[in-house]
C-alpha cells in the first residue's frame, strides 16, 4: 500500500498538505496517514475526536482513504519512528509562511528533515495542480553533481511521470562559467542515458539565485522544487545555503511546495522506487 504521512495541527496550512498527499495517493491508489501529536494525555480524546472528522471530511472531499494517529510526544521526535512504523513513501508537511517556516527550519527540527530516511515535501497555502507533480524544477549549478545525485532526480521524474526542468544561475567568471558547463553536460548525458524528459534553462541575469529558483518555477506552472541536500551544514547546498536561503526556498513567495531529499535515503529502492 503507497502510504503518506501528513502531521495535522487542526491549522489552515495542514489542510493544504492533506489535499496534496491527497493528489499524490490517488495516482498510487493508496492512503493517507493524520498524525496529530499532544502534549499531554488528557488531551487524547479530544483530539482523537477532531481527527477523526478532519479525515472524514477530507475522504469525501477528495475520494481517497485516510486514517488517524495520536502520538504523545514531540512532532519532530515522534515523526520519523510513525513513518517506519506505517511504511511511508512520503511525508507532506504543510507550513505558515516565514513565521511558521521558523518551527521547520529549527536547529533540531532541520536535522530531523535533513537526517529523514523519507522524502519530505513542504507545503504552503497552496492546493496542487490538477495533475499532481509533473513539472519538477531542479537547481543544478557549478558543485560537482555526483551520481547518486542524479540517479535520485530521475527516480522522482520516474516516479511522479514528470518532466524535469535543470536551472542554472548565470556566471560571468570564466572558471565557474567553465564548471557549469561541465555539471550541464555530465547532468544531460545522465538524462539523456536514462530517458528522462528535460529541458534546461540558464538564468538570464546574474542575481539571487534562490529568488531566481523559485521565480523561474513559477513561471513554468511547475509543481515542486527539487532540492537534494548534499551539505552536512545546511538543509540546501551551498549555492542555496545561507542566512535565509534555506527559509526564502522554502517559504517562496509563489507557495510552490519543496521536496527535500539525502543521499543517505532509502527512497530509491523504496520510495520512489
Amino acid at each position: 500500500m503507497y502510504t503518506v504521512l501528513v502531521p495535522n495541527d487542526f491549522t489552515e496550512a495542514a489542510e493544504y498538505a492533506i489535499e496534496h498527499a491527497a493528489k499524490v495517493v490517488s495516482v498510487f491508489k493508496g492512503e493517507v496517514h493524520m498524525l496529530h501529536v499532544i502534549g499531554k494525555e488528557k488531551e487524547r480524546e479530544n483530539a482523537q475526536v477532531k481527527l477523526d472528522e478532519y479525515a472524514k471530511i477530507a475522504t469525501e472531499k477528495y475520494g481517497v482513504p485516510y486514517k488517524t494517529i495520536i502520538k504523545k510526544g514531540s512532532i519532530f521526535d515522534d515523526i520519523g519512528d510513525v513513518a517506519k512504523e506505517i511504511g511511508a513513501r512520503l511525508i507532506i508537511m504543510g507550513t505558515h509562511g516565514v513565521k511558521g517556516i521558523q518551527k521547520v527550519v529549527g536547529s533540531y527540527a532541520l536535522k530531523v528533515i535533513l537526517h529523514s530516511q523519507i522524502p519530505f515535501i513542504i507545503t504552503q497555502k497552496r492546493s496542487p495542480n490538477e495533475n499532481g507533480y509533473t513539472d519538477i524544477v531542479v537547481p543544478i549549478s557549478y558543485e560537482e553533481e555526483s551520481k547518486q545525485k542524479l540517479v535520485m532526480i530521475s527516480k522522482i521524474s520516474e516516479h511522479f511521470g514528470a518532466k524535469l526542468h535543470v536551472f542554472s544561475p548565470l556566471e560571468t567568471d570564466g572558471f565557474l562559467v567553465a564548471r557549469i558547463k561541465r555539471q550541464l553536460q555530465f547532468t544531460k548525458k545522465y538524462l539523456d542515458e536514462k530517458r528522462v524528459p528535460y529541458d534546461v534553462k540558464i538564468a538570464s541575469e546574474k542575481g539571487n539565485f534562490t529568488k531566481q529558483v523559485a521565480d523561474y518555477a513559477d513561471e513554468i506552472d511547475g509543481d515542486l522544487i527539487a532540492v537534494i541536500n548534499t551539505a552536512d551544514k545546511g538543509i540546501l547546498p551551498d549555492f542555496i545555503s545561507g542566512a535565509t536561503g534555506e527559509q526564502d526556498l522554502i517559504t517562496n513567495e509563489q507557495r510552490i511546495p519543496v521536496i527535500i531529499m539525502n543521499p543517505s535515503q532509502k527512497f530509491v529502492a523504496e520510495s520512489f522506487g
